[in-house]
């Protein structure tokens, strides 16, 4: 700004000289060329042609400069931009909005029977967007998406993008009428939820949203009144997503002891693979026309040191959601091989596979590793698959399973009937077996319903010749009446409930069952195919892996 002043200074001062001068020469000259007088003083004239040149030399300058200010205003203006605005979405940024909220909490809107909240809403699902449509329509759908949550909210409402998928508003609302907050975030579920179309493909996401009020702040002195308040609104969001996803919850404080618990969880899950603490337990599996025990289902347990024993329907979905639950299996699966090496060679093993872990375009040349590092042979092995695999990438699915089946390890699809699988999939892809859900079986002893749906299920995979394993039986009734569908395999808790592996082998060696030195023996999967290919290929396609 100062160079500013004196450029333009010094361009008024020559301007001035510039009338003073041409005001003597100027008239001179027009009476030398009339005739009527001499020619003007030659030094006055050179003063006049140097002003002129002044002048414009400093017009240009002037105008430099301002363009050059004028360009550092606006790069000033567009980093200030850059630092307070999320480039994608052009919503406030998670630095920026703190701000501000911290500002419009200072108001103490309270006094005036008013109150903030804070809303908190993450997409579902999104990093399958991502993964099955690319980068540009995981882009796509977050722009769309802030464009209509901004249109449901009122002008009052301020709207940020903390980063990925997670976006937070904070709406100004009358304590009296809460609901007004309520409906605010139904109509962001509904609007949300309608098809986003990228080169032609329709993409349906969902939002999980967490409501926090300022009335309700209570000052601990770790956090701001900002802090305090999104960060309820995020535990309230992360309890709507436990709750089943695509649906809003206030902020309540039994939810703060829960995520802690889940905070907690997820450390010691983590100790917990490091440690050795997750162990197999096996429950028998049965035929049940003979009695005979042909096989075991390998069944996970975390032996935690302070929390006990632990079952599978509590840490297998946080290993997931933190993405351990690939090396948890495998370490699970190699102690399976070892333990099921000491039983008799007729004793199947089965195990249960995540749907994440199916995501793995290597899956199948890992199972078939640990096989040949463990020589257990792989016609004693039986892969578990859910429905749910299905539908996220049905063609890498049938590729792995079809590389497994082509090295002798069997592949069942698991509790059948809970999902959606149609007859077509059923018939493209090479399963060796089915699994009815306990949910069938065990309501086998209150009706005709689910004797009807058990008899449908049997129907369909006897047209499709695929052997039934039926899971859940409790009781003796339940196996007579399983009985009538001819051969099956059973499972359930009328047979025992499962066991670590030294009550299992203390159970074969009492019925002679117990295996041969498995040392001894050579696996016919080693002459097939040699370990370095099993290394080096990685399709997971149907010619030898």
């Amino acid at each position: 700004m100062r160079h500013d002043l004196v450029t333009l200074g010094i361009a008024f001062a020559a301007i001035v000289l510039f009338v003073i001068v041409a005001g003597s020469v100027v008239p001179t000259a027009i009476r030398s060329v009339q005739g009527d007088a001499v020619a003007p003083d030659v030094l006055l004239t050179n003063a006049l042609l140097l002003n002129i040149a002044l002048i414009l030399l400093g017009w240009n300058r002037y105008k430099a400069l301002t363009g050059k200010l004028e360009t550092h205003r606006r790069s000033e203006a567009e980093a200030r931009r850059l630092a307070d605005f999320d480039d994608l979405t052009g919503c406030l940024n998670r630095r920026s909005f703190a701000a501000r909220l911290e500002g419009i909490l200072r108001n103490d809107s309270d006094t005036r029977g008013g109150a903030l909240a804070a809303i908190a809403i993450d997409l579902d699902n999104f990093k399958q967007v991502n993964d099955l449509n690319g980068h540009a329509a995981g882009d796509l759908v977050l722009r769309t998406t802030c464009d209509r949550i901004r249109q449901v909210l009122p002008e009052d409402a301020t709207l940020a993008r903390l980063g990925g998928d997670e976006f937070v508003c904070a709406v100004p609302y009358s304590l009296r009428s809460p609901e007004r907050i309520e409906w605010l975030a139904a109509r962001m579920i509904e609007q949300v939820s309608k098809s986003v179309i990228h080169d032609g493909i329709s993409i349906d996401v969902t939002i999980s949203i967490g409501l926090a009020s300022s009335a309700h702040l209570s000052s601990d002195g770790r956090e701001t009144p900002a802090q305090g308040l999104m960060h309820k609104a995020d535990i309230a969001m992360y309890h709507a997503k436990k709750q089943g996803k695509n649906r809003f919850y206030w902020f309540e404080p039994p939810m703060e002891n829960e995520l802690r618990f889940r905070s907690e969880l997820k450390a010691g899950i983590r100790r917990g693979i490091e440690n050795g603490e997750f162990v197999p337990y096996y429950e028998q599996q049965v035929d049940l026309d003979s009695g005979e025990l042909v096989g075991f289902e390998m069944l996970a347990r975390w032996e935690s040191p302070e929390m006990g024993l632990i079952g599978p329907e509590i840490f297998i979905p946080i290993a997931e959601e933190i993405g351990v639950i690939a090396e948890l299996s495998e370490k699970l699966i190699a102690r399976a091989f070892t333990d099921a090496l000491r039983w008799d060679p007729r004793i199947t093993l089965s195990v249960n596979i995540s749907p994440v872990q199916m995501r793995d375009p290597w899956f199948a040349q890992k199972i078939l590793k640990m096989l040949v590092e463990h020589r257990f042979p792989a016609h004693r092995l039986d892969i578990e698959i859910t429905e749910t695999c299905l539908h996220e990438n049905i063609g890498m699915v049938r590729s792995m399973i079809t590389s497994l089946r082509n090295q002798g390890v069997r592949v069942s699809l698991d509790d059948f009937g809970t999902g959606y699988s149609s007859l077509s999939q059923l018939r493209s892809l090479p399963f060796d077996q089915l699994k009815i859900d306990r949910s069938f079986i065990s309501e086998l002893k209150n009706g005709d319903q689910s004797a009807k749906l058990v008899d449908a299920i049997v129907s369909m995979s006897d047209g499709l010749k695929l052997p039934i394993t039926a899971e859940g039986i409790e009781n003796e009734n339940v196996v007579n009446a399983l009985r009538r569908w001819g051969q099956m395999k059973g499972q359930g808790y009328h047979y025992g409930r499962p066991e670590p592996a030294e009550k299992v082998l203390d159970r074969l060696a009492a019925c002679g069952r117990l295996g041969q030195d498995p040392n001894a023996r050579v696996l016919d999967i080693t002459k097939a195919t040699p370990k370095a290919d099993l290394d080096k290929t990685a399709d997971g396609g149907q010619r030898a892996v």
